[in-house]
């Protein structure tokens, strides 16, 4: 799951998500909405819980309401498919908030 994903691997990877996009050939980022801060704040929490639990840390961005989730790979040099099992985990916790 740690190797490095082709572009056409990639591509197929993002068709099954909703809302991320691909960002300088080597991260896939989303931005989560919420009504109340304190909602994003959660989000941020369980978001690091899941972090943890898959060993796999994304970069976190919060601005007030908005929350953004950027992914990569270090050791892999871009994106696998550790990145994408981690955006759907992200995305299902998400759909708890609205």
């Amino acid at each position: 799951m740690n190797q490095k994903l082709v572009d056409e691997e990639i591509e197929k990877n993002l068709t099954t998500l909703t809302g991320w996009k691909r960002e300088d050939q080597k991260w896939i980022v989303k931005k989560y909405r919420f009504s109340k801060y304190l909602d994003g704040i959660e989000f941020v929490n369980r978001a690091a819980q899941i972090a943890e639990e898959m060993n796999h840390h994304p970069f976190i961005s919060i601005d007030y309401k908005l929350i953004t989730l950027r992914l990569t790979t270090w050791n892999a040099g871009g994106l696998t498919g550790l990145d994408f099992k981690s955006a759907e985990e992200f995305d299902e916790e998400y759909s708890h908030f609205t």
